[in-house]
This record gives C-alpha cells, structure tokens and sequence, in this order.
C-alpha cells in the first residue's frame, strides 16, 4: 500500500479526533463537578516529613603496620692475622734440649713415727716399794703361842703418796695378825705420782730357828 495514501486515509484521522473530544469532555465535566477543587485541595494539604537519621557505622581499624624484613648484618670485615715471625731453631739448641738430663725428684719427707705410749698402769699395783713407815712388829700372843703366817693386804693410795685405806685379801691367822698389819701399813708412805691407785703389799711373819 501507498504510504501517502495511507496517511490521507479518513478513518485513520477519524480515530484521533475523536479521542481529543473526549478528553476536552472530561476537563469540562472535571470543572463542573468540583473534582478539580479537590484535587487541588489534596495537594494543599501539609507534607509529613520524617528525617531517618543516618546510621553512623564503626570506623574500620587502623591498618597494621607492615614492618619490612630486617635485612641480616653485614659479615664482618675480614681482618688478616698478623705475622708471627718464626724463628729458626739451630740443631745445636735442638739437641742439647733432647740431650738435657731430667732434674731429679726431691727426696721424700723422713717421717718420723711417734714414740709408742707407755703400757697402760694395773689396777692393782704389786711389788710398790715404800718410802716411809715400819713393817708391824712380831705379835706378842703370836710368838708366845709359836703361831706364824702371811697376810696379803690391799692399800688405797691418794696422790700424794698417803695410805687412805688398808683392807685385809687373806691372812693365815687373822686373830694374831690382822690388827697390827693394819695398823703398821696405814702409816706407811709412797712415792708421789698426782693420781691415785691400789697396791697390794704381803707381810710375812716367821719364827726364828
């Protein structure tokens, strides 16, 4: 079909001037009823406006430092070591040091061993020769009845040398002798050696021929 012919095509025009009247039709009855007044009075009417506050959000952390890597110490500068000077050792010196006698050891401490000590005292001390007293005289009763016999008696000694005490071991004939052996021997005196100890001293009585 022919565009130029379409476009002076009555019906296609009819269409559009119809569709015009009909909007001019509304407008008028819009303005005869009152619908535009309220329109317009809708639209006065006062906005409510809410403000949304803003959410605030955390600040983001800091960034971390990166360190960068330490670079690792230069090694240290390389220092020569000094020059020793070296001696030249002769033969000569050489073997008079191999030659050379070793000095001898020093001689050994002499030890000398102690003294051993003196042999320990008996308790009972027999044979102690006396410096002072009498021996006890013959019994009269004894010489007259012609009894004899021996007594064994036993003398505490004090430092000093002094008889502190007689006691009879045995005796023969008690009745005759005992006494005057007690007696004799408590004023009898020995040597002084600062301690004290125990003697035993034997007294014999004999008859003569």
């Amino acid at each position: 079909m022919d565009y130029a012919r379409q476009q002076r095509d009555p019906a296609r025009h009819a269409v559009g001037i119809v569709f015009v009247v009909a909007v001019h039709a509304f407008v008028i009855y819009a303005l005869m009823t009152g619908l535009a007044r309220q329109a317009i009075q809708v639209m006065k009417k006062p906005l409510d406006a809410t403000i949304i506050e803003e959410v605030k959000l955390p600040p983001p952390p800091p960034p971390k430092k990166i360190e960068p890597p330490k670079a690792p110490p230069p090694p240290p500068a390389f220092v020569p070591p000094p020059d020793v000077p070296t001696t030249a050792v002769s033969s000569e010196n050489a073997i008079t040091q191999v030659t050379q006698a070793p000095a001898p050891p020093p001689p050994a401490p002499v030890v000398v061993a102690p003294p051993p000590p003196p042999p320990p005292k008996p308790a009972i001390r027999r044979g102690v020769q006396r410096v002072g007293g009498e021996y006890p005289e013959f019994p009269k009763a004894a010489l007259k009845d012609g009894v004899q016999g021996k007594v064994v008696a036993r003398l505490s000694i004090d430092e000093q040398g002094n008889v502190t005490d007689v006691v009879i071991v045995s005796s023969d004939s008690p009745r005759y002798f005992d006494r005057p052996v007690i007696a004799a021997l408590k004023l009898w005196k020995f040597r002084a050696e600062g301690e004290k100890y125990v003697a035993e001293q034997e007294i014999n009585f004999k008859l003569a021929d």
